[in-house]
């Protein structure tokens, strides 16, 4: 769903990117005057492993393939505005080192992505869940909550492409649409399955309403480097070779010649690592790399923003 530079015109990338810059300075202050400081390294951690999800295509129907957003569980690991900084984050390293998504493009790719999905998903999760406490309460909200956030943001692309006036609105609805209440099954099934495996096993973790003690994240810190490191070097490299969504719906509706070249060079566009001959070494390599980039620069940004504790 990361709309390239060419999609939208200049008015509608402006429209999106003040509006994103509005919503991410709101999720900032809010990181900045609530997070514990104690739980940064689950900053970096969710970066990561987003990142190398969102590297992992899967294949959906009629030769389209879809990846994982991460929205949603994001928002439930450390609360939606922490997410709005997660998911900035890894959109921007999508797109200024690896091509993904245009640079003109990337406030319409913050909005849909990184504010639209954890901010809307997480509203869901809540009313779904209530007052639940049951495990099974639970997977049935976020599963649900991960679908619905899928759909909103392509929803969101859609009103954008046409806005641009690339495709008409009655054209781009129903496409965009459609082929993501397929693409967002996958994300509901996998947000599922990573959330029980996290609740089951790290409960402490999860972002709650209630005072808990303070985590230990030595083994978590170790292990959720290591669970995103082994996805980019032994699964990425492997996943589906099928054009996305959008990219389907740009081919089926004619605008996919609309779009350009990017802006500036990136050093390993396309996931690929220049030097390295071998395709599957090249994406495991720029995977890599992505991945502990995006942990750094979440961890380094939410160092900064959080309040150090005070010596009582």
């Amino acid at each position: 769903m990361h709309i390239p530079d060419g999609f939208i015109d200049a008015r509608t990338a402006v429209t999106a990117a003040v509006i994103s810059a509005a919503g991410l300075a709101a999720a900032l202050r809010r990181v900045r005057l609530t997070f514990p400081a104690h739980r940064v390294p689950l900053l970096g951690l969710t970066a990561a492993f987003v990142f190398a999800a969102q590297m992992l295509n899967f294949p959906v129907a009629g030769g389209t393939s879809g990846h994982m957003i991460g929205a949603v569980l994001a928002a439930v690991l450390v609360g939606p505005s922490a997410a709005a900084v997660v998911i900035t984050a890894v959109l921007i390293i999508q797109c200024f080192l690896f091509a993904d998504g245009g640079i003109s493009a990337l406030g319409a790719n913050i909005f849909n992505m990184g504010l639209v999905a954890p901010f809307a998903g997480y509203v869901i999760y809540r009313a779904v869940l209530g007052r639940s406490s049951d495990l099974r309460r639970r997977l049935l909200a976020i599963a649900f909550a991960a679908w619905c956030s899928t759909v909103l943001a392509a929803i969101c692309c859609a009103g954008e492409l046409a806005f641009a006036g690339t495709v008409p609105w009655r054209a781009a609805f129903p496409a965009m649409a459609g082929v993501h209440m397929l693409i967002g099954a996958g994300e509901a099934v996998i947000t599922a399955l990573v959330f029980s495996a996290i609740q089951r096993t790290r409960p402490d973790l999860v972002a709650s309403d209630r005072a808990t003690a303070e985590p230990a994240y030595g083994t978590a810190l170790a292990l959720g480097l290591l669970i995103p490191a082994g996805l980019v070097l032994f699964v990425a490299p492997f996943a589906c070779p099928w054009p996305d969504g959008l990219e389907r719906v740009a081919s089926r509706l004619g605008f996919a010649h609309k779009a350009a070249q990017p802006l500036l060079a990136s050093p390993m566009p396309g996931y690929t690592f220049p030097i390295l001959k071998s395709a599957v070494a090249a994406t495991a390599v720029a995977g890599l790399v992505g991945t502990f980039v995006a942990f750094a620069l979440a961890f380094v940004l939410a160092r900064v923003l959080t309040p150090k504790p005070r010596n009582t």
